[in-house]
């Protein structure tokens, strides 16, 4: 929890006392700050909840890739090897086949990068748009 989250929570329940006020003493300016309070709050809360999860998904993603190439590297190599057992020939092709898309994988930082501001984005929109309803 990051000083975002608490100070819009802070906000808003400050903002609901406010209006709660404003509702019983008949206070139209009560009432409206209240409201502004209330939502200045929650989008300070929704925006300190984002950056927990992106910051969440920026240390869990070197790991992630990591662990990717590895397992890609793996497959390639247990691709290589049952060609190799089927014939010579097909063996060379899937050799080249495997280090090109090694190769591929490792040296193509901006698709890894990409992929991650991809899952950054798409939690930034879940938390901002999936919880209606």
């Amino acid at each position: 929890m990051n000083k975002h989250e608490v100070h819009g929570g802070v906000r808003y329940v400050g903002g609901k006392v406010e209006k709660a006020v404003g509702d019983a003493v008949d206070s139209r300016n009560w009432q409206v700050d209240g409201v502004v309070d209330q939502v200045a709050g929650a989008a300070e809360n929704l925006f300190g909840r984002a950056q927990s999860v992106a910051g969440d998904i920026a240390d869990a993603t070197p790991g992630l890739i990591d662990d990717a190439r590895e397992r890609l590297g793996d497959a390639a190599d247990r691709s290589a090897a049952a060609a190799r057992d089927a014939g010579r020939a097909t063996a060379d092709a899937a050799q080249h086949g495997a280090r090109v898309a090694r190769d591929s994988v490792r040296g193509n930082e901006g698709l890894v990068f990409a992929a991650a501001a991809a899952v950054v984005g798409y939690a930034l929109g879940w938390l901002i748009h999936g919880r209606r309803g």
